[in-house]
């Protein structure tokens, strides 16, 4: 795994980010265009990095399932799916998206160059259908006022919750990531007491110490999105942000987890959704409501720069019978349905 190149999902937070969701229209060239762009992306973001050297400007591109095989056919990652809908207590709900591209630099303006360079070269072959422009809030908080993304884990650990070995040799180096966009119920949230806050997130709200597990209850959210197997905590890499719309009355968090397994961040949002057990939800939904979800997978660096060469025998016009989705939307019933946020 060692030469193989990742993308930067393991990335610190930086003080902006762009979140955009695209879906890719009818036709081969489309799918030509979104081949090109992925061999391309490198030189657009050293173009529009080298006028900032310290900005640490990223672009992270993933693949959502019927994309995948739309642009690239056999062999496709182990795990890749479409998002699974979860409808517990609350909804986790399924939404578009054929492209993922998470752009993160120390300033927006950055940000949004690369976004505009890459929108333009895609031209009509694919359509935004979510875009948002997140920001680092105070000393790296949430709306709600809570320190968010304090169990990240760096360096090594980092790399080794996110990015794929030898469980899937054809895509070494890979990662997969779910996106979802909440939306709060601020003045709600705000009417709560600090302690109730407190015992709804599961830390102390103005210097964001974990409560006591004699004190925290079982549906705090922090309780919810902690995975174990075998004894061991499953890691996942948060790059939440804050974004709102003040005239609009709009108050959110985007969030998003990158893991070498879908099904860590799955099992996550099931006990969120659902509970563990069954109706022992996580109380921080009463509050905040989510208004999308997908799934994408992430190649390696390596694999974005040869993606011209994948995919000639996929085009829409072959004679191959429903090419464009082997899985066929039944995947998204498939497995158990979990996922995570924080």
């Amino acid at each position: 795994m060692s030469s193989v190149t990742h993308q930067p999902v393991d990335a610190p937070l930086t003080q902006a980010a762009m979140y955009l969701v695209l879906t890719i229209n009818p036709g081969s060239e489309p799918l030509d265009a979104v081949r090109s762009l992925c061999a391309d992306l490198p030189g657009l973001l050293r173009s529009v990095g080298f006028r900032d050297l310290d900005g640490r400007l990223s672009c992270i591109m993933g693949f959502g399932s019927s994309a995948w095989d739309r642009l690239f056919g056999s062999p496709r990652p182990k795990e890749l799916h479409p998002f699974k809908e979860i409808q517990g207590v609350h909804h986790a709900v399924s939404t578009p998206g054929d492209i993922l591209l998470h752009i993160r630099a120390t300033r927006m303006d950055l940000c949004f160059e690369l976004a505009t360079q890459v929108t333009t070269r895609l031209g009509d072959a694919a359509a935004v259908v979510d875009e948002v422009h997140g920001f680092k809030y105070f000393d790296a908080r949430d709306l709600i006022g809570f320190v968010d993304g304090t169990e990240n884990p760096d360096g090594p650990d980092a790399v080794a919750a996110t990015v794929i070995g030898d469980e899937d040799g054809d895509f070494v180096g890979g990662s997969y990531v779910i996106v979802q966009k909440y939306l709060h119920d601020l003045a709600g949230w705000n009417a709560l007491p600090v302690e109730m806050q407190e015992r709804i997130i599961g830390r102390t709200k103005q210097t964001n110490i974990e409560l006591a597990d004699d004190v925290k209850p079982s549906w705090a959210h922090n309780a919810l999105t902690v995975i174990e197997e075998d004894g061991e905590e499953l890691d996942i890499v948060r790059g939440n942000m804050p974004f709102g719309d003040v005239g609009k009355g709009e108050f959110g968090t985007y969030f998003i987890g990158y893991a070498r397994s879908p099904s860590r961040i799955e099992r996550m949002l099931e006990n969120m959704f659902i509970g563990r057990p069954p109706g022992n939800y996580d109380r921080l939904l009463d509050f905040s409501r989510a208004v999308t979800g997908s799934l994408f997978f992430v190649p390696s660096a390596g694999f974005l720069e040869n993606a011209p060469d994948f995919g000639a025998p996929q085009t829409p016009d072959t004679s191959s019978p429903g090419a464009g989705a082997p899985d066929g939307s039944l995947g998204i019933g498939s497995l158990k349905g979990e996922s995570s946020h924080e």
